[in-house]
Protein backbone atom coordinates (compact mmCIF):
# COMPACT_ATOMS: atom_id res chain seq x y z
CA UNK A 1 0.00 0.00 0.00
CA UNK A 2 2.91 2.18 1.03
CA UNK A 3 4.14 1.77 -3.12
CA UNK A 4 0.75 2.74 -4.17
CA UNK A 5 0.20 5.54 -6.31
CA UNK A 6 -1.14 8.44 -5.17
CA UNK A 7 -4.01 8.81 -7.60
CA UNK A 8 -5.03 5.09 -6.73
CA UNK A 9 -4.73 5.89 -2.72
CA UNK A 10 -7.36 9.21 -3.35
CA UNK A 11 -9.44 7.06 -5.32
CA UNK A 12 -9.74 4.21 -2.51
CA UNK A 13 -10.35 7.56 0.09
CA UNK A 14 -12.86 8.60 -1.86
CA UNK A 15 -14.71 5.22 -2.28
CA UNK A 16 -14.07 5.05 1.25
CA UNK A 17 -15.84 8.05 2.67
CA UNK A 18 -18.52 7.47 -0.13
CA UNK A 19 -19.51 4.36 1.75
CA UNK A 20 -19.25 6.04 5.07
CA UNK A 21 -21.89 8.36 3.88
CA UNK A 22 -24.08 5.66 2.22
CA UNK A 23 -24.03 3.82 6.36
CA UNK A 24 -24.62 6.94 7.76
CA UNK A 25 -27.61 8.74 5.30
CA UNK A 26 -28.84 4.46 5.66
CA UNK A 27 -29.03 4.70 9.52
CA UNK A 28 -30.83 8.22 9.93
CA UNK A 29 -33.26 7.12 6.86
CA UNK A 30 -34.09 4.13 8.30
CA UNK A 31 -34.87 5.14 11.91
CA UNK A 32 -36.98 8.30 10.24
CA UNK A 33 -39.11 6.50 7.90
CA UNK A 34 -42.63 6.85 9.11
CA UNK A 35 -44.10 3.67 10.13
CA UNK A 36 -47.78 3.94 9.84
CA UNK A 37 -46.57 4.77 5.95
CA UNK A 38 -44.51 1.98 5.68
CA UNK A 39 -47.18 -0.37 7.21
CA UNK A 40 -49.59 1.24 4.33
CA UNK A 41 -46.72 0.38 1.66
CA UNK A 42 -46.15 -2.79 2.67
CA UNK A 43 -49.89 -3.68 2.45
CA UNK A 44 -49.78 -2.33 -1.03
CA UNK A 45 -46.64 -4.73 -1.83
CA UNK A 46 -44.16 -2.32 -2.06
CA UNK A 47 -41.20 -3.98 -2.84
CA UNK A 48 -38.49 -1.20 -0.76
CA UNK A 49 -40.94 -1.01 2.11
CA UNK A 50 -41.09 -4.85 2.29
CA UNK A 51 -37.24 -4.91 2.15
CA UNK A 52 -37.08 -1.52 5.19
CA UNK A 53 -39.69 -3.66 6.81
CA UNK A 54 -38.53 -6.65 7.19
CA UNK A 55 -34.98 -4.15 8.01
CA UNK A 56 -36.52 -2.73 11.06
CA UNK A 57 -37.98 -6.04 12.70
CA UNK A 58 -34.74 -6.47 14.62
CA UNK A 59 -33.80 -2.87 14.77
CA UNK A 60 -30.47 -4.22 16.99
CA UNK A 61 -29.08 -5.68 14.31
CA UNK A 62 -29.96 -3.14 12.05
CA UNK A 63 -27.88 -0.55 14.23
CA UNK A 64 -25.21 -3.18 14.84
CA UNK A 65 -24.60 -4.00 10.70
CA UNK A 66 -24.95 -0.09 10.12
CA UNK A 67 -22.47 0.48 12.87
CA UNK A 68 -20.05 -2.02 11.94
CA UNK A 69 -20.21 -1.17 8.67
CA UNK A 70 -19.33 1.91 9.21
CA UNK A 71 -16.71 1.64 11.71
CA UNK A 72 -14.67 -0.52 9.30
CA UNK A 73 -15.15 1.63 6.23
CA UNK A 74 -13.79 5.04 8.95
CA UNK A 75 -10.99 3.04 9.93
CA UNK A 76 -9.75 1.81 6.63
CA UNK A 77 -10.37 5.68 5.67
CA UNK A 78 -7.92 6.87 8.48
CA UNK A 79 -5.16 4.12 7.56
CA UNK A 80 -5.30 5.55 3.72
CA UNK A 81 -5.23 9.18 4.66
CA UNK A 82 -2.50 8.62 7.08
CA UNK A 83 -0.16 7.29 4.44
CA UNK A 84 -1.32 9.44 1.66
CA UNK A 85 -0.02 12.31 4.50
CA UNK A 86 2.95 10.79 5.00
CA UNK A 87 3.75 10.31 1.17
CA UNK A 88 3.38 14.52 0.89
CA UNK A 89 4.65 16.09 4.24
CA UNK A 90 6.21 13.21 6.02
CA UNK A 91 5.98 12.09 10.05
CA UNK A 92 4.06 15.51 10.54
CA UNK A 93 1.57 14.79 7.75
CA UNK A 94 -0.12 12.19 10.42
CA UNK A 95 -1.81 15.41 12.19
CA UNK A 96 -2.57 16.92 9.14
CA UNK A 97 -4.45 13.45 8.14
CA UNK A 98 -6.28 13.46 11.58
CA UNK A 99 -7.64 17.02 11.40
CA UNK A 100 -8.51 16.75 7.36
CA UNK A 101 -10.23 13.49 7.53
CA UNK A 102 -11.82 14.42 10.59
CA UNK A 103 -14.02 17.75 8.63
CA UNK A 104 -14.05 15.26 5.46
CA UNK A 105 -16.00 12.99 7.35
CA UNK A 106 -18.13 15.40 9.18
CA UNK A 107 -19.35 17.14 5.91
CA UNK A 108 -19.63 14.40 3.38
CA UNK A 109 -20.28 11.00 5.10
CA UNK A 110 -21.94 12.45 8.12
CA UNK A 111 -23.86 15.33 8.21
CA UNK A 112 -24.90 15.87 4.61
CA UNK A 113 -26.06 12.33 4.14
CA UNK A 114 -27.83 12.65 7.08
CA UNK A 115 -29.34 15.99 6.69
CA UNK A 116 -31.00 14.47 3.35
CA UNK A 117 -32.06 11.40 4.66
CA UNK A 118 -34.06 13.16 7.71
CA UNK A 119 -35.54 14.97 4.76
CA UNK A 120 -35.91 12.37 2.53
CA UNK A 121 -36.08 9.02 4.36
CA UNK A 122 -37.68 6.81 2.26
CA UNK A 123 -35.66 8.10 -0.63
CA UNK A 124 -32.71 7.04 1.21
CA UNK A 125 -34.15 4.08 2.85
CA UNK A 126 -35.58 2.02 0.40
CA UNK A 127 -32.98 1.80 -2.37
CA UNK A 128 -30.23 1.33 0.72
CA UNK A 129 -32.26 -1.98 2.01
CA UNK A 130 -31.28 -2.92 -1.65
CA UNK A 131 -28.17 -3.39 -0.40
CA UNK A 132 -28.61 -3.87 3.41
CA UNK A 133 -30.98 -6.96 3.10
CA UNK A 134 -27.88 -8.93 1.49
CA UNK A 135 -24.83 -7.60 3.57
CA UNK A 136 -26.73 -8.39 6.89
CA UNK A 137 -27.02 -12.02 5.37
CA UNK A 138 -23.04 -12.01 4.73
CA UNK A 139 -21.81 -10.52 8.09
CA UNK A 140 -24.84 -11.73 10.16
CA UNK A 141 -22.17 -13.85 12.20
CA UNK A 142 -20.86 -10.77 12.94
CA UNK A 143 -23.43 -8.38 13.86
CA UNK A 144 -25.15 -11.77 16.34
CA UNK A 145 -21.93 -11.29 18.18
CA UNK A 146 -21.74 -7.53 18.09
CA UNK A 147 -25.64 -7.85 19.68
CA UNK A 148 -24.87 -10.82 22.11
CA UNK A 149 -22.35 -8.74 23.88
CA UNK A 150 -24.43 -5.10 23.79
CA UNK A 151 -27.67 -7.00 24.81
CA UNK A 152 -26.10 -8.74 27.61
CA UNK A 153 -24.59 -5.55 28.53
CA UNK A 154 -27.84 -3.26 28.20
CA UNK A 155 -29.73 -6.12 30.15
CA UNK A 156 -26.85 -5.39 33.06
CA UNK A 157 -27.82 -2.03 33.08
CA UNK A 158 -31.41 -2.65 33.93
CA UNK A 159 -33.18 -2.41 30.50
CA UNK A 160 -35.70 -5.08 28.38
CA UNK A 161 -33.57 -5.98 25.29
CA UNK A 162 -36.60 -8.38 24.36
CA UNK A 163 -39.10 -5.12 24.69
CA UNK A 164 -41.10 -4.54 21.39
CA UNK A 165 -41.81 -0.60 21.00
CA UNK A 166 -45.65 0.51 20.95
CA UNK A 167 -46.61 1.77 17.94
CA UNK A 168 -50.60 2.01 19.05
CA UNK A 169 -51.51 5.60 19.26
CA UNK A 170 -53.79 6.88 22.01
CA UNK A 171 -56.61 8.69 20.73
CA UNK A 172 -54.97 12.52 22.14
CA UNK A 173 -51.84 11.34 19.68
CA UNK A 174 -54.15 10.55 16.75
CA UNK A 175 -56.19 14.00 17.12
CA UNK A 176 -52.38 15.18 16.44
CA UNK A 177 -51.69 13.15 13.83
CA UNK A 178 -55.11 14.40 11.92
CA UNK A 179 -54.65 18.14 12.72
CA UNK A 180 -50.88 17.86 11.74
CA UNK A 181 -52.23 15.97 7.95
CA UNK A 182 -52.30 19.08 6.26
CA UNK A 183 -52.60 18.74 2.87
CA UNK A 184 -52.77 15.52 2.83
CA UNK A 185 -56.40 15.43 4.12
CA UNK A 186 -59.06 17.89 3.20
CA UNK A 187 -59.87 20.11 5.60
CA UNK A 188 -63.51 18.90 5.91
CA UNK A 189 -62.26 15.37 6.58
CA UNK A 190 -60.36 16.21 9.16
CA UNK A 191 -63.34 18.24 11.11
CA UNK A 192 -65.24 15.14 11.16
CA UNK A 193 -62.27 13.00 12.08
CA UNK A 194 -61.56 15.23 15.01
CA UNK A 195 -65.18 15.38 15.58
CA UNK A 196 -65.55 11.38 15.86
CA UNK A 197 -62.66 11.17 18.34
CA UNK A 198 -64.38 14.08 20.76
CA UNK A 199 -67.16 11.94 20.98
CA UNK A 200 -65.42 10.11 23.76
CA UNK A 201 -65.12 13.23 25.69
CA UNK A 202 -68.58 14.35 25.17
CA UNK A 203 -71.56 13.10 27.19
CA UNK A 204 -75.44 12.70 26.17
CA UNK A 205 -76.52 15.25 29.13
CA UNK A 206 -73.95 17.46 26.49
CA UNK A 207 -76.45 17.34 23.37
CA UNK A 208 -80.02 16.73 24.66
CA UNK A 209 -82.88 18.59 24.70
CA UNK A 210 -83.35 19.66 28.08
CA UNK A 211 -86.94 18.75 29.98
CA UNK A 212 -88.22 22.25 29.92
CA UNK A 213 -88.09 22.13 26.71
CA UNK A 214 -89.31 18.68 25.23
CA UNK A 215 -92.33 18.83 23.26
CA UNK A 216 -93.90 16.06 24.19
CA UNK A 217 -97.51 14.64 24.74
CA UNK A 218 -99.33 14.45 28.41
CA UNK A 219 -101.58 12.07 28.16
CA UNK A 220 -103.55 14.07 31.15
CA UNK A 221 -104.71 16.69 28.69
CA UNK A 222 -108.07 16.35 27.00
CA UNK A 223 -108.18 15.17 23.13
CA UNK A 224 -108.42 18.33 21.74
CA UNK A 225 -105.18 19.68 22.94
CA UNK A 226 -103.23 16.13 22.14
CA UNK A 227 -104.26 16.57 18.55
CA UNK A 228 -102.87 19.91 18.12
CA UNK A 229 -100.10 18.88 19.37
CA UNK A 230 -99.41 15.88 16.94
CA UNK A 231 -100.60 18.17 14.18
CA UNK A 232 -98.03 20.62 15.38
CA UNK A 233 -95.36 18.80 15.94
CA UNK A 234 -91.83 19.14 14.16
CA UNK A 235 -90.64 16.18 15.74
CA UNK A 236 -90.68 12.59 13.99
CA UNK A 237 -90.94 10.78 17.60
CA UNK A 238 -93.00 12.32 20.33
CA UNK A 239 -92.53 11.47 24.33
CA UNK A 240 -95.91 10.87 25.80
CA UNK A 241 -96.41 11.28 29.54
CA UNK A 242 -98.74 10.91 32.80
CA UNK A 243 -98.80 14.08 34.95
CA UNK A 244 -95.32 15.01 34.77
CA UNK A 245 -92.01 14.22 32.11
CA UNK A 246 -90.89 11.95 35.10
CA UNK A 247 -93.86 9.36 34.27
CA UNK A 248 -92.70 8.59 30.64
CA UNK A 249 -95.38 5.92 29.13
CA UNK A 250 -93.96 5.05 26.29
CA UNK A 251 -92.66 7.18 22.75
CA UNK A 252 -94.98 7.82 19.75
CA UNK A 253 -94.02 7.55 16.16
CA UNK A 254 -95.63 10.43 13.81
CA UNK A 255 -96.23 7.15 10.95
CA UNK A 256 -99.26 5.83 13.16
CA UNK A 257 -100.93 9.19 13.70
CA UNK A 258 -103.31 8.55 11.13
CA UNK A 259 -103.80 4.74 13.01
CA UNK A 260 -104.84 6.93 16.37
CA UNK A 261 -107.61 8.82 15.00
CA UNK A 262 -111.19 7.94 14.99
CA UNK A 263 -114.12 9.93 13.18
CA UNK A 264 -111.43 12.89 13.52
CA UNK A 265 -111.26 12.33 16.85
CA UNK A 266 -108.34 10.81 19.49
CA UNK A 267 -108.83 6.71 20.06
CA UNK A 268 -106.44 7.01 23.09
CA UNK A 269 -107.10 3.10 22.95
CA UNK A 270 -104.94 3.04 19.79
CA UNK A 271 -102.56 5.68 20.74
CA UNK A 272 -101.47 3.16 24.03
CA UNK A 273 -101.30 0.57 21.10
CA UNK A 274 -99.12 2.15 19.26
CA UNK A 275 -96.95 3.81 21.95
CA UNK A 276 -92.81 2.14 21.63
CA UNK A 277 -91.01 1.30 24.90
CA UNK A 278 -89.41 4.57 26.17
CA UNK A 279 -85.55 4.05 26.16
CA UNK A 280 -83.90 5.43 29.19
CA UNK A 281 -79.81 6.75 28.99
CA UNK A 282 -77.75 7.49 31.87
CA UNK A 283 -76.78 10.98 31.60
CA UNK A 284 -72.92 10.40 31.90
CA UNK A 285 -72.68 8.03 28.97
CA UNK A 286 -70.15 8.95 26.24
CA UNK A 287 -71.64 10.29 22.63
CA UNK A 288 -69.63 7.33 21.22
CA UNK A 289 -70.99 4.22 22.96
CA UNK A 290 -74.36 5.89 22.92
CA UNK A 291 -74.16 5.81 19.21
CA UNK A 292 -73.26 2.32 19.42
CA UNK A 293 -76.41 1.70 21.23
CA UNK A 294 -78.90 3.26 19.62
CA UNK A 295 -77.53 1.19 16.11
CA UNK A 296 -78.17 -1.91 18.35
CA UNK A 297 -80.68 -1.31 19.84
CA UNK A 298 -82.07 0.33 16.88
CA UNK A 299 -84.04 3.29 18.76
CA UNK A 300 -82.65 6.59 17.76
CA UNK A 301 -84.51 8.28 20.79
CA UNK A 302 -83.78 7.99 24.30
CA UNK A 303 -84.89 9.61 27.77
CA UNK A 304 -81.95 10.83 29.66
CA UNK A 305 -82.04 10.21 33.22
CA UNK A 306 -79.82 11.06 36.41
CA UNK A 307 -78.28 8.52 38.68
CA UNK A 308 -82.30 8.88 40.82
CA UNK A 309 -84.04 8.01 37.58
CA UNK A 310 -85.47 11.51 37.24
CA UNK A 311 -85.75 12.73 33.62
CA UNK A 312 -83.20 14.96 32.56
CA UNK A 313 -84.37 15.48 28.51
CA UNK A 314 -84.02 13.99 25.04
CA UNK A 315 -80.94 12.29 23.50
CA UNK A 316 -82.06 12.07 19.65
CA UNK A 317 -79.62 9.71 17.26
CA UNK A 318 -79.31 13.03 15.11
CA UNK A 319 -78.18 15.24 17.86
CA UNK A 320 -74.71 12.64 17.63
CA UNK A 321 -74.56 13.06 14.34
CA UNK A 322 -74.60 16.76 13.92
CA UNK A 323 -71.81 16.53 16.76
CA UNK A 324 -69.37 15.33 13.95
CA UNK A 325 -70.99 16.58 10.46
CA UNK A 326 -72.38 19.33 12.03
CA UNK A 327 -75.64 20.89 11.51
CA UNK A 328 -78.67 19.15 9.04
CA UNK A 329 -79.82 23.08 8.41
CA UNK A 330 -78.47 26.46 8.25
CA UNK A 331 -75.91 28.39 10.44
CA UNK A 332 -77.08 27.28 13.86
CA UNK A 333 -77.19 30.99 15.19
CA UNK A 334 -80.05 31.51 12.27
CA UNK A 335 -81.77 28.48 12.84
CA UNK A 336 -82.64 28.98 16.28
CA UNK A 337 -82.67 33.02 16.55
CA UNK A 338 -80.77 32.62 19.74
CA UNK A 339 -77.67 33.98 18.90
CA UNK A 340 -78.20 37.61 17.04
CA UNK A 341 -75.54 39.37 15.97
CA UNK A 342 -75.37 43.38 16.89
CA UNK A 343 -74.26 46.27 15.13
CA UNK A 344 -70.86 46.76 17.45
CA UNK A 345 -69.49 42.99 16.76
CA UNK A 346 -71.43 41.67 20.28
CA UNK A 347 -74.12 38.96 20.68
CA UNK A 348 -77.21 38.78 22.07
CA UNK A 349 -77.80 35.47 23.57
CA UNK A 350 -80.34 33.58 25.15
CA UNK A 351 -79.37 32.59 28.70
CA UNK A 352 -80.67 29.23 28.01
CA UNK A 353 -78.40 28.67 25.40
CA UNK A 354 -75.81 25.94 25.63
CA UNK A 355 -72.70 26.54 26.17
CA UNK A 356 -71.59 24.32 23.46
CA UNK A 357 -73.77 25.00 20.70
CA UNK A 358 -72.82 28.68 21.46
CA UNK A 359 -68.68 27.41 20.68
CA UNK A 360 -69.71 25.47 18.08
CA UNK A 361 -71.62 28.45 16.28
CA UNK A 362 -69.19 31.30 16.59
CA UNK A 363 -66.03 29.87 17.55
CA UNK A 364 -65.20 30.75 20.71
CA UNK A 365 -63.73 28.97 23.60
CA UNK A 366 -66.33 29.46 26.71
CA UNK A 367 -65.67 26.70 29.26
CA UNK A 368 -67.80 23.41 29.18
CA UNK A 369 -66.27 21.69 31.76
CA UNK A 370 -69.23 22.95 34.20
CA UNK A 371 -72.27 24.13 33.93
CA UNK A 372 -74.39 23.63 30.32
CA UNK A 373 -76.08 26.50 29.85
CA UNK A 374 -74.61 30.16 29.82
CA UNK A 375 -77.05 31.06 32.49
CA UNK A 376 -75.85 27.88 34.73
CA UNK A 377 -72.48 29.24 33.54
CA UNK A 378 -72.60 32.93 34.51
CA UNK A 379 -74.41 32.27 38.11
CA UNK A 380 -71.27 29.75 38.55
CA UNK A 381 -69.13 32.36 38.18
CA UNK A 382 -71.16 35.26 40.54
CA UNK A 383 -71.76 31.99 43.43
CA UNK A 384 -74.98 34.15 43.84
CA UNK A 385 -78.22 35.05 42.07
CA UNK A 386 -78.13 38.90 40.98
CA UNK A 387 -80.08 41.59 42.70
CA UNK A 388 -79.61 43.42 39.65
CA UNK A 389 -78.20 43.57 35.57
CA UNK A 390 -74.34 42.88 36.21
CA UNK A 391 -71.63 42.66 33.60
CA UNK A 392 -68.84 39.83 34.17
CA UNK A 393 -65.59 38.60 32.39
CA UNK A 394 -65.21 34.89 32.14
CA UNK A 395 -61.62 33.88 30.70
CA UNK A 396 -61.63 37.21 28.99
CA UNK A 397 -65.20 36.83 27.34
CA UNK A 398 -67.20 39.81 28.70
CA UNK A 399 -70.90 39.03 29.85
CA UNK A 400 -73.94 41.63 30.14
CA UNK A 401 -76.71 40.12 31.77
CA UNK A 402 -79.64 41.77 29.95
CA UNK A 403 -83.12 40.06 31.69
CA UNK A 404 -83.55 37.88 34.70
CA UNK A 405 -86.47 35.62 35.02
CA UNK A 406 -86.64 34.40 38.60
CA UNK A 407 -83.17 32.36 39.26
CA UNK A 408 -82.26 32.18 34.99
CA UNK A 409 -80.52 34.89 33.57
CA UNK A 410 -83.10 35.27 30.11
CA UNK A 411 -80.87 37.43 28.18
CA UNK A 412 -77.24 38.26 27.59
CA UNK A 413 -74.77 40.74 25.67
CA UNK A 414 -71.58 38.67 25.29
CA UNK A 415 -68.40 40.06 23.13
CA UNK A 416 -65.22 38.29 22.59
CA UNK A 417 -61.78 40.07 23.28
CA UNK A 418 -60.00 41.44 20.03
Amino acid sequence: MNEAPLGLLFSILAALIFVSGFFSGSETGMMALNRYRLKHLQKQNHRGSLRAGKLLERPDRLIGLILIGNNLVNVFASVIATIIAIRIWGDSGIYAAGIILTLVILVFSEVTPKTVAALYPEKVAFPSSMILLPLMKVMYPAVALVNYVTNGLIRILGFQTDRIADEHVSSDELRTIVTDAGALLPQRHRELLLNILDLEQITVDDIMVPRNEVYGIDLDDNDAEILNRIRTSAHTRLPVWREDINNIQGVLHMRAASRILKDEGLDRGALQREMETPYFVPESTPLHTQLLNFQQKKMPLGVVVDEYGEVLGLAALEDILEEIVGEFTSNFAERTQSIILQRDGSYVIDGTENVREINKSLGWSLPTNGPRTLSGLILEHLESFPDALVALSIEDYRLEILALEGNVVQSVRAQRPD
